[in-house]
């Protein structure tokens, strides 16, 4: 992560595109031209079918905003996933272009032999392709639940677009249609539900765990009750307002996840030992976190402070998954994996006990317990994060290594006589 390195990326970049341009130079006459027409064609086709947000937005303007706003919008746009994207295609399984983008850029499915102009677009850092947007979604016709994962069927070749809304508002633009579908979790699980990358993992890296089973799909919630969930608005610029879902997809960002588990702190004070117990309830129907990326981690942190606020003791419990590949190493990668090693998710609606034992501070009469729960900022090979850094516009600055508070406790506990 240093200066010099990224200075070398840029020049490895700009050597790469001096090398690309002498080759299309010693191409056949026409033949540069040829290539460029064809992409252009791919590309027009697919937007053709699957048309660009920007289209959408057009008419759609808030919800386009909020979309904008959300993960969703970033899934071929990320540091994170173009430097795991580029790991991929160049380890022994990567022969499937088209995998990673059956999530991040579902659209795929209908034009696999279109992988390679998805690939270039991605790697480039601006792709012009959409990723996760608005029709990978609206054309989807039924999704099938005995494939695994669940595989989404598209609408194509035509202008109906699917919703749950009944008063549609008719339009030049395109047709409307209610789905239930649009109400219900199916919709979300073909991207959310397992990796296709970790198949041979089977249900050991389950991203969402026994979600179906909880207390909050059993009392009628489903996906979008929380991540996207009801407000009053225009769904379509100038329509009439009404009772519309955001489109800002909450979770691990926003304010949704500051409602994703509780903690209650126990002190008890024993002359020179002290032990604190926390109990960490997790509020979701699904694991905590939802181990894709295979990084992904949740951690509960205790910091004691005592004379003076100076940090006398600090521990952690760490809740995720880690991994094992053909070799017996340790990876951060769902496609090298062939082993869960180590799992201490937070299962759906789980309550988890954790005991820290401490020597008590000594010259004060009190002492301040800091307790909170946090998703750990992207952790893994040096390699790797010097990689994503390089591909970030803000370095060591983006959001990917910055942790983000769930919930946190405080509290001056008395050291007694």
């Amino acid at each position: 992560m240093t200066a010099p390195m990224e200075r070398g990326q840029g020049r490895q970049a700009i050597g790469l595109s001096v090398l690309l341009m002498v080759c299309i130079a010693f191409l056949p006459v026409g033949a540069s031209h040829t290539v460029q027409a064809q992409t252009v064609q791919s590309q027009s086709l697919i937007e053709k079918t699957f048309p660009h947000s920007k289209k959408c937005k057009r008419c759609h303007e808030r919800v386009y905003e909020e979309w904008e706003t959300s993960p969703l919008s970033k899934s071929i746009h990320s540091p994170a996933f173009r430097t795991a994207l580029d790991v991929y295609l160049k380890s022994p399984g990567g022969k499937d272009q088209a995998l990673c983008f059956r999530c991040h850029a579902p659209h795929v499915r209908e034009f696999s032999d279109q992988a390679q102009l998805f690939v270039d677009q991605t790697k480039g850092g601006d792709p012009s392709l959409d990723g996760v947007a608005c029709s990978q979604c609206h054309l989807i016709k039924h999704v099938d639940r005995a494939k695994h994962p669940p595989e989404p069927k598209y609408e194509v070749g035509g202008k109906t677009l699917y919703g749950p809304y009944k008063d549609f508002v008719q339009n030049l633009a395109h047709q409307s249609m209610e789905s239930s579908l649009f109400q219900k979790s199916d919709l979300c699980l073909n991207c959310h539900q397992s990796v296709p990358s970790a198949a041979n993992l089977g249900k050991a890296n389950d991203l969402l765990g026994n979600w179906d089973q909880s207390r909050a799909v059993m009392s009628g919630k489903e996906c979008q009750t929380c991540h996207m969930p009801q407000q009053v608005g225009e769904s379509a610029n100038g329509e009439k307002k009404r009772t519309i879902a955001n489109h800002s997809f909450p979770g691990r960002l926003g304010k949704l996840r500051q409602e994703a588990a509780k903690l209650a702190v126990q002190t008890k004070v024993e002359g020179d030992k002290t032990t604190v117990t926390v109990k960490v309830q997790s509020l979701v129907p699904h694991n905590l976190p939802a181990t894709h990326p295979a990084w992904a981690s949740v951690v509960l942190n205790l910091e004691i402070k005592g004379k003076n606020l100076k940090t006398v003791f600090s521990d952690k419990r760490v809740y995720g998954r880690t991994y094992q590949d053909a070799q017996g190493q340790p990876t951060i990668f769902d496609f090298e994996a062939v082993k869960v090693t180590e799992d201490t998710v937070l299962k759906p609606e789980e309550t988890r006990e954790e005991t820290f034992t401490f020597p008590t501070p000594k010259d004060t009469r009190t002492f301040d317990i800091e307790v909170g729960l946090t998703y750990a900022p992207l952790t893994g090979p040096a390699p790797f994060l010097q990689l994503v850094e390089a591909e970030s516009p803000q370095g060591s600055q983006d959001s990917v290594f910055q942790p983000i508070d769930i919930v946190k406790r405080t509290e001056n506990v008395p050291v007694g006589k």
